[in-house]
């Protein structure tokens, strides 16, 4: 979806979207990546700490309120203010009767043009977890996670069969003739590549519209454990993408594609370390 300026009239837009996907038979439904407000951290801006808030807290109880009225298991990416001087990027996973299931706070934060996000977000504690709810085993990450297929492995072998990606991804204007076609691509290729990797489903969840100097290319999907896109949404317009995850299908393609069996864990070692220099 887009945002505006008014908070309040997003999250109402949120929830009236979470009751429309409702009623269309959706179980899990999964905002956008700070959904509550325009993307804060295209500039360092002290004011824009306001915009946090404790979890839980109005907004977030807003959203289980929703998840609770609607029976649907609701994914929720607040900006978290745990105390003074320490703020999240978080995930919130609320169960069917509004219940928080469990939580993710975004592990690698970016600082970047126009993605000014260290400034705002102190980065995760909380690990690469799966929530169970009582409509699957969920693993969140968000945005800048997306490109790291450590953190997908493990949220996998924590016992995720679907992975969601809230995200808050565009163009910047002056690069978007030369690169955006790739930077697309290489995107949704990231993501499909989680989901063959892991044999697990992906939901990939962007915003869409411009704010500030950000064209955000919303295209949305949702994919399969083969990497099958669902569906996928366009690049400029507000869209609720459904899809039937048949959990089952996780079985029957790690099977036939053994790559869980086959990792040699004893072989791995320097992936804790930053580089390999040669000795």
């Amino acid at each position: 979806m887009s945002c505006g300026l008014d908070q309040n009239a997003n999250i109402e837009k949120a929830v009236q979207q979470i009751e429309s996907a409702a009623q269309q038979g959706a179980d899990l439904v999964c905002l956008q990546e700070l959904f509550a407000s325009r993307y804060p951290c295209q500039s360092e801006d002290h004011l824009r700490f306001d915009l946090a808030e404790p979890i839980p807290g109005p907004k977030s109880d807003r959203i289980a309120t929703a998840a609770r009225n609607h029976q649907v298991v609701v994914i929720g990416s607040f900006f978290e203010r745990r105390t003074s001087g320490i703020y999240h990027n978080t995930a919130v996973v609320f169960d069917v009767d509004g219940s928080e299931a469990g939580r993710y706070r975004k592990m690698h934060v970016p600082d970047d043009p126009l993605y000014y996000e260290k400034f705002y977000f102190t980065p995760g504690d909380l690990g690469f977890v799966s929530i169970p709810t009582s409509k699957g085993d969920l693993g969140v990450c968000i945005c800048w996670d997306q490109w790291f297929p450590e953190a997908a492995r493990l949220t996998a072998l924590s016992g995720a069969e679907i992975l969601f990606y809230p995200t808050a991804i565009g163009w910047v204007p002056a690069e978007k003739d030369e690169y955006g076609e790739s930077q697309c691509s290489a995107w949704e290729t990231m993501m499909r590549s989680h989901a063959i990797a892991n044999g697990v489903f992906v939901a990939a969840v962007n915003r869409v519209g411009y704010e500030d100097a950000l064209e955000f290319w919303g295209q949305s999907f949702i994919c399969d454990p083969n990497g099958n896109i669902l569906v996928k949404a366009e690049q400029d317009q507000e869209e609720t993408l459904l899809a039937s995850c048949n959990l089952a299908q996780i079985d029957v393609v790690r099977t036939h594609w053994p790559f869980l069996r086959d990792r040699r864990i004893d072989a791995y070692d320097g992936l804790n370390k930053r580089f390999l220099d040669d000795q």
